[in-house]
């Protein structure tokens, strides 16, 4: 069982928690972790996208950010971060590779798998570069089907026309502009 901070409206826990389960049942604020992956590849901006795995709770087969979790009850964001990625990405990271972009907080109403769904989540968004090809990289399973990098406007685009399966949120993905 999976327990999160419940948080107030400035995103910061309030020590209380609740299981992940009822979080999303009944749109508890709670805080998650974003790493967008970066990378400058003959002369253009790449990001690398992660496609869910099916048997994921929400937003199965869609691409996604690079590396995302849920924030575990009394866990520090970047402690966090840091451990999604060498879990689902197996990279070690440093603290200082990550470039803190801003924060959002963003609700999202849905159903999946003929339950209800509404993630009120308050997200702290980073970015690091690291240039590895999508090939080496060892996914969590469990998580993710695949990783493929885009050029970075490509992939915007993609998300705006809605030409790939995703849930990117689009004003994040150009939270990273001013950093690069």
């Amino acid at each position: 069982m999976e327990y999160l901070d419940i948080v107030d409206q400035n995103g910061m826990p309030t020590g209380k928690t609740a299981e992940r389960k009822v979080v999303h049942r009944d749109g508890v604020p709670h805080r998650t972790a974003h790493v967008w992956v970066l990378r400058r590849h003959e002369g253009e901006i790449q990001v690398l996208l992660q496609k869910r795995c099916m048997e994921k709770d929400s937003f199965p087969g869609c691409y996604d950010i690079s590396s995302a979790g849920h924030i575990p009850a009394g866990m520090g964001v970047v402690d966090s971060a840091l451990r999604e990625l060498k879990e689902e990405l197996n990279f070690d990271v440093k603290p200082e590779e990550l470039v803190e972009c801003g924060k959002k907080h963003v609700v999202i109403t849905d159903e999946f798998r003929k339950e209800q769904y509404e993630d009120n989540q308050y997200s702290t968004i980073y970015l690091m570069w690291r240039d590895i090809p999508a090939e080496e990289i060892v996914v969590q399973k469990e998580e993710i089907e695949s990783v493929m990098w885009m050029e970075y406007n490509a992939a915007k685009k993609a998300v705006v026309e809605n030409t790939i399966p995703n849930c990117i949120d689009i004003e994040e993905l150009a939270m990273l502009e001013k950093f690069f």
